[in-house]
């Protein structure tokens, strides 16, 4: 008699892997059908398909999709939000992340939906929708990124650069390639006295300046745009901090890093937080996976650890120390490079 086969592993990571795009959509949806705005307090199916016009049987059902899925809770009947989804899924929330989780899943799918052709075949040639530096994407992905920062990264980092030793000494900040400009925001209104710039696209900077209006810090910070790669950057900087950005400056790394390096006062800190690549290139899992569509498009953007630090060092930076930080996407490395001060011989 034939035996079956000895089985000393379990397929249910793999199965589990197959019925995680389920919970994407569901998340996805309700995000597109609004479904979170109408559940800050409890409310029946029925009720909630009558706000959005939807069928109200198959509206229950997805309500139990979201519930399996811990994105609402239901109690006798009733569904709401939970605190994570309260927090970052209703829309007009400065915290609301549904814009960018939206835009992140088109830009993903670009490449997943031609999966099996891109492995076989290679990347497709280079077109709009592919195109890291275009301005107006940016432009219109610059909300969805300032609800991202002000939704912890900011504060978080905020708290972290008012920690250093030399930073009640500070008068000056570049944020450089600051996008909407929240952390830079943050790290200045941190201190009394400090005055900060945002640097950026055009485009990008004249977003940043509504956010500054907002937040009533005009007298301390100011708008800079233009290309850093290829542009002056502006000196007498006590601190330069630069987020995510210093990807496009992969190919060129040192030559970036010594313009900021001379963009700093003697004994002035410039602060990195980006990816960094670890294991060949295969972790931190989930920032290897959330590449890895655009990679495959020709647009590999990874940084691998130790890469900024490095050339931190080989430009002229006296000191170096990283870390990692863990933050709402995923694990990045901050580091910190410390520029010689000036001795009374000079």
């Amino acid at each position: 008699m034939k035996k079956l086969p000895e089985v000393n592993e379990s397929f249910e990571e793999l199965y589990r892997m197959l019925v995680a795009p389920i919970k994407s959509k569901l998340l996805l949806t309700g995000i597109e059908l609004k479904v979170f705005d109408q559940l800050s307090e409890p409310k029946s199916a029925d009720a909630v398909a009558e706000a959005i016009g939807s069928h109200p049987v198959n509206t229950r059902l997805f309500l139990d999709g979201l519930a399996a899925s811990d994105l609402l809770e239901k109690n006798d009947g009733l569904y709401q939000n939970t605190p994570v989804t309260q927090t970052f899924l209703v829309e007009g929330s400065p915290t609301f992340m549904g814009q960018i989780f939206t835009f992140s899943a088109q830009m993903w799918d670009a490449g997943l939906n031609n999966l099996p052709n891109l492995v076989k075949e290679g990347p497709p040639p280079p077109s709009p929708e592919t195109d890291m530096s275009d301005e107006e994407m940016w432009e219109q992905f610059a909300l969805p990124m300032a609800n991202n920062e002000r939704s912890g990264p900011a504060q978080h980092v905020a708290e972290i650069i008012s920690e250093l030793p030399e930073f009640p000494s500070f008068k000056k900040m570049l944020d450089l390639g600051g996008g909407p400009g929240l952390i830079g925001i943050a790290i200045v209104a941190a201190h009394p006295s400090m005055k900060g710039i945002i640097f950026d696209k055009p485009a990008m900077v004249k977003v940043a300046e509504t956010f500054i209006k907002e937040y009533g810090i005009e007298d301390r910070m100011e708008i800079f745009g233009g290309d850093y790669l290829q542009d002056s950057i502006g000196e007498g900087y006590d601190l330069i901090w630069a987020s995510a950005t210093l990807n496009f400056a992969k190919h060129d790394m040192d030559s970036i890093v010594k313009k900021i390096y001379d963009a700093l006062n003697p004994g002035g800190v410039f602060v990195s937080l980006s990816d960094g690549l670890t294991h060949e290139r295969t972790k931190p899992e989930i920032m290897v996976l959330s590449w890895t569509p655009m990679v495959l498009m020709g647009q590999d953007m990874g940084l691998d650890q130790g890469v900024i630090a490095d050339s931190m060092l080989r430009v002229g930076f006296k000191s170096v120390r990283s870390r990692t930080l863990d933050m709402p996407m995923g694990p990045m490395d901050l580091d910190i490079g410390r520029k010689e001060e000036m001795t009374e011989d000079c």
